[in-house]
Formats: C-alpha cells, sequence, structure tokens
C-alpha cells in the first residue's frame, strides 16, 4: 500500500477547519435553517436526537425546538396513560410499590401540563421576553426533574422491580427525548439572552417594605376581611397601601375552633382554583398551636398565602418516613406544587428521627414561591426543593444527612442553617443537590446564610464531621455566596458521593465567605469545584438566577437581588 503524505500545511488547514465548524455551530443564529444533524450536536444525545428530527429538509433552531416539544408532550401524555394503567391493577402490587407508583402518577400529569403551557408559549413566535424564556427554561428543567424522581422512586422500593424494569424503556427515552427539547430550547431562545441577562438588581429592604415589622402586617383587604382578620390575631394592620399585599379573601384556622376552619387542609380545599396573582392572594392565616396534619397544595391552588403566629407558635407536624414505609416524595409533612405560593412565620417539623432515615419536612414544587421566617426541623432530608422556582429569606433549616436537596433553582437568602446532632456514626451534609442535565437552570444558592451547629451538635463534642455538599447526581450545582461559616465545616469542605462520580461534572463554588469554616486553602481539588469572583457569582444572585425581580414584589418579602 503506497504512503500517503500529508504536508504540514494541510494538517493546519485541517485544523482550522474543525475549528471553524465548532466555532460556526456555537455561533451559527437560531433562524438560518440547518440540516438536523447539526441541530442535534447541540444536544447531549446526538443519535438519538438524529433519529428524532425530521431529516428530509433544513430547519432553524426555532422550528426544530417546537417539534421536539410537541414530541415530548405526546410521549408524556403517553406515559401517563401508561402508570394510569399499573394503577388500575393495585391490588397486585404492594403498598409501597402503589406508592411510588402514585408519584409517577402525580409527576408525570405534571409534565403533561408543563409541556401544554411550554407549547403554546413556544408557537406564540421566537420571541420571547426574559420572563417567558425563563418560564419555559423552569418548565423544561422541571420535567426532567420529575422523570428522575419518579426512576428513584421505583428504584428505591424493592418490591416495584417488575413495574421499574417495564418502565425502564419509556422512562429512559422520554428522559432523552426531554433533554433533546431542554437543549433545542436552550440554544435557541436562551442562548442570545444569557449574555444580556446579569445585572445588579433591586435591593428590597425593610425600610421600603414591611410585611412584619413590630408585629404588625401590611395587608390590602376589604373592610369586612380586616375586621376579621385583626378580630381573629389581635393584630392592627396598617392603613397604607404602601407596598401592601393583596388579599382577595381570607379565611382562619384555629385549634379552638374559633375560626373558619380546625384543620389547614380543610382551608386550602375552600381556596379558589386557579387564581391569578393580578386579583390578589388567598390568604389563611393560622393561629398559634400544633397541627398533626399532612398538608397538601396541589397544582390547581394557586398563588395561596399562608401566615401563622411564628416560629415555634405555629407548628405543622408529621413523623413519616421512608422506614415506616413512604417514598422520601411522599413522606413530606408539607408538600406543594401550586405556583406562587407564600408562607410566613411558620414551622414545618418531621419528627421522626435519624434512624428514620429519609423524613422530609418541606416538599416543594411550586413554581415562584416564597418561604419568609419560617422554620424546617428534621434529620435527613429536611428541605425537598423538590423543582421549578423557589426562594427562602429569614428562614432556620435543621437537620443531619443531605438536609437540604432537591433540583430546583432556589436561593436561600439571610437563613440560618443548623447541623444537628446525626446518629452515631453518620456524618452531616448541608446539601445534596440533584441536577441530571447540563441544561437544567437549577441549583442551591445559599447566600448571606449562617451555617452553625444547633445545640445538640455544639453540645455533643464535636466529634461529628460536616460539610457543605456532596453531588447526588451528575451535574449537581451549589455555590455558597457571603455566608458565615462556622468552625464546624470540615477544612475540605465538600464530600464525594461515591468514589469519583460527579467530580468533573458538578458545579461547587465559593464566593467571599467568612467564618472559622470559611477558609479555601485545604478544599476539595475536584475539577468542578471553583473559588469564584464577583461577576461570577452575580450569576447566581436572586436578580439573575431566578430573575426574582419579576415576582417576589408581589409577595411583598424583603430580598437582595444582588450582591451586598
Amino acid at each position: 500500500m503506497p504512503s500517503i503524505a500529508i504536508s504540514s500545511l494541510s494538517i493546519f488547514s485541517l485544523l482550522l477547519f474543525f475549528l471553524s465548524f465548532s466555532q460556526s455551530l456555537a455561533d451559527i443564529s437560531p433562524s438560518i435553517p440547518v440540516v438536523a444533524s447539526t441541530a442535534c450536536n447541540t444536544t447531549i444525545y446526538p443519535n438519538f436526537c438524529k433519529s428524532l428530527l425530521p431529516s428530509s429538509r433544513s430547519s432553524n433552531l426555532f422550528d426544530y425546538g417546537r417539534f421536539s416539544v410537541r414530541r415530548s408532550l405526546s410521549t408524556a401524555r403517553q406515559f401517563s396513560a401508561l402508570v394510569d394503567r399499573y394503577l388500575k391493577h393495585r391490588s397486585s402490587f404492594t403498598n409501597t410499590a402503589i406508592q411510588a407508583l402514585e408519584d409517577c402518577q402525580l409527576l408525570s400529569e405534571l409534565n403533561v401540563d408543563f409541556l401544554v403551557n411550554a407549547a403554546a408559549a413556544l408557537d406564540s413566535g421566537n420571541s420571547l421576553s426574559d420572563k417567558e424564556t425563563s418560564y419555559i427554561e423552569a418548565l423544561l428543567s422541571a420535567i426532567l426533574t420529575n422523570q428522575q424522581t419518579c426512576l428513584d422512586g421505583l428504584q428505591a422500593t424493592s418490591s416495584a422491580w417488575r413495574i421499574k424494569n417495564n418502565l425502564a424503556t419509556p422512562l429512559s427515552n422520554s428522559t432523552r427525548l426531554y433533554s433533546i427539547s431542554l437543549a433545542l430550547f436552550t440554544r435557541a431562545w436562551v442562548h442570545t439572552k444569557k449574555r444580556d441577562r446579569l445585572h445588579h438588581g433591586r435591593n428590597l429592604m425593610f425600610s421600603e417594605i414591611e410585611i412584619l415589622r413590630d408585629g404588625r402586617l401590611t395587608l390590602r383587604m376589604s373592610d369586612t376581611n380586616r375586621k376579621l382578620f385583626e378580630s381573629k390575631s389581635g393584630r392592627k394592620l396598617l392603613q397604607t397601601e404602601t407596598g401592601t399585599v393583596f388579599v382577595r379573601d381570607i379565611v382562619t384556622v384555629s385549634k379552638d375552633g374559633s375560626g373558619n376552619f380546625t384543620s389547614i387542609n380543610d382551608a386550602v380545599a375552600a381556596a379558589p382554583n386557579k387564581t391569578d396573582i393580578s386579583g390578589g392572594y388567598f390568604l389563611i392565616y393560622i393561629q398559634g398551636g400544633v397541627y398533626e396534619e399532612y398538608v397538601s397544595i396541589d397544582k390547581k391552588k394557586k398563588n395561596l398565602m399562608m401566615i401563622g403566629d411564628g416560629i415555634n407558635r405555629t407548628v405543622i407536624t408529621g413523623n413519616r418516613s421512608i422506614i415506616d414505609g413512604w417514598t422520601t416524595f411522599n413522606s413530606a409533612t408539607f408538600a406543594v406544587v401550586g405556583q406562587g405560593f407564600v408562607a410566613i412565620n411558620i414551622t414545618i417539623r418531621n419528627t421522626a428521627g435519624p434512624a428514620k432515615h429519609q423524613a422530609v419536612a418541606l416538599r416543594n414544587g411550586a413554581d415562584l414561591s416564597v418561604f419568609y421566617r419560617c422554620s424546617f426541623e428534621a434529620y435527613q432530608d429536611t428541605l425537598y426543593t423538590h423543582s421549578l422556582r423557589q426562594f427562602y429569606r429569614d428562614c432556620d433549616v435543621y437537620g443531619t444527612v443531605d438536609f437540604i436537596f432537591g433540583n430546583a433553582a432556589v436561593v436561600l437568602q439571610n437563613c440560618n442553617i443548623n447541623p444537628r446532632l446525626p446518629m452515631q456514626g453518620q456524618t452531616n451534609v448541608v446539601t445534596a443537590q440533584g441536577r441530571t442535565d447540563p441544561n437544567q437552570n437549577t441549583g442551591i444558592s445559599i447566600h448571606n446564610c449562617r451555617v452553625t451547629a444547633a445545640a445538640d451538635l455544639a453540645s455533643s463534642g464535636g466529634s461529628t464531621k460536616t460539610y457543605l455538599g456532596r453531588p447526588w447526581k451528575a451535574y449537581s450545582r451549589t455555590v455558597y455566596i457571603q455566608s458565615f461559616l462556622d468552625g464546624l465545616i470540615e477544612a475540605s469542605g465538600w464530600l464525594p458521593w461515591s468514589g469519583d462520580f460527579a467530580l468533573t461534572t458538578l458545579y461547587y463554588a465559593e464566593y467571599n465567605n467568612s467564618g472559622p469554616g470559611s477558609g479555601t486553602g485545604s478544599r476539595v481539588a475536584w475539577p468542578g469545584y471553583h473559588v469564584i469572583n464577583a461577576s461570577d457569582a452575580s450569576n447566581f444572585t436572586i436578580s439573575n438566577f431566578l430573575l426574582g425581580d419579576n415576582w417576589i414584589p408581589s409577595s411583598r418579602v424583603p430580598f437582595t437581588g444582588g450582591l451586598l
């Protein structure tokens, strides 16, 4: 066979060709027609994508994105119907298997809803506002989270092995399809906006907005509702309309029967369905007391606001756990998926204890949700920030293992994070973030918080190791920004999940933290760990990470939009 001589010039030309090809793929306008294989190179499943997109003609990225979302909607409906068929034969399965299927049923129904909304928005045209783009990005990210939660529940239930095996292929195929839809959407609609999204944001502080100050509430409502609230709460409302919360109606819950309801769930059931925030919140005032019930706020109950009498005064408590037969998803004392939910002055507990392992206090899958001056108390898996966009301000979080976890886009600001004493031999881990796809908008941002030992841990002698986080899923993303980290934090800072899993794909970062545990000189040397600058940290502020300027002000909860 004759030899082939390749000149250095030829090699250089080939290199230039490949470099220019990769650059053109990144910079090409989403409105220019490209072949399906080129569009698919923007996804993490290019071969599956090529089998999906029409190859008979070229289309632009906008059209490919719309096509993929419509296919995703059809697939989501098919999967939801498949789960329903299994549940029609529930007598064939154990209680734990049924619970896992019911989780999948709820999550698949949400996926259908999300894709209906996404498809309708995308059909309106190629130009979307930042608010609309953020909304669709959140929906498509949450769909992937819902798929993973369904799979996790089936995998954790040994008696569901037959169901898991039969659902494995539909779950895998639909997950890849949803990932492709998110990637194409990100490339077409989000890519060109990201450069302009970074800004300093607004800082809304107590001097401008008073939602709770000296025991007073600023609410705007009818005279009848005002008199009812004041008579039940013993609080006088400020009469000014500056910075008021708009309230469409109000009911009260009290243990002694003096309110409209003695049960929180009954009050939730009384709320109207699918209300718009422009008409104000449906306010549920919960008088002080211990409420032993499992509260669930479903997707129809939008823009509810709950106000209690304060941390440790209005307490909602339960004790479900994975050891007692519940899925992690369904172990929550308080679960909410209704968009626009706001909670103020409430403690939510799971008292199952450390020996019962996963036992959730709050599970939150409510988009545009806000928790202010609330406390979440449990041990393992206390605060399940499941999906969509969430904000926590001036809250207390107590737990041991992975006690802030999930796959929402979430900011905790001015919160007290309190690792407590675990079972003997256990290690404390503050976060376990669950991002599974590099295009998801999700992550945990801990801004201007305090990480200090709870009283039981502080008095235990200091033998428990405590870490900032570990990677639950492959693209786990968590940042600590301008927070106080006490001496209980191990010098390495972060803990592996298993071997070298996710150490190159995760994104963990710290910026300008203080306290004895904030030193970064001995932190892990993982490729995915970073000490970042102010510019990078700004990407994880309320204004940029959540676009919170667009939706938090309606709750009148104070927030700092940018860095301090």
